[in-house]
């Protein structure tokens, strides 16, 4: 079960990276005037909810699988990210 909960955590992560970057890039995009500031939100508002339920399962399954260490390491982001998903305008 641990093998599991760890593999799923790992491709968790990496998509979350893969958000991250995609993130920069598309700000990085507005910064430099190659997309305008509409576009760029549209963008990025529908992959603000997909982040969150991403971050906060990953956190819950290390909760439930009582890796304590790592769920304290996850627990600040998690909050964030619930803190910044019930901000969003994009409902």
């Amino acid at each position: 079960m641990e093998a599991v909960v760890f593999v799923f955590s790992l491709l968790d992560c990496c998509a979350l990276i893969f958000l991250a970057v995609y993130f920069i890039i598309t700000l990085s995009d507005l910064e430099c005037d190659y997309i305008n500031a509409r576009s760029c939100c549209s963008k990025l508002n529908k992959w603000v909810l997909p982040e969150l339920v991403g971050h906060t399962i990953v956190t819950v399954l290390m909760l439930i699988s009582l890796h304590w260490f790592i769920f304290l390491l996850n627990l600040p982001v998690a909050t964030w990210n619930i803190y910044r998903g019930s901000k969003c305008t994009c409902r």
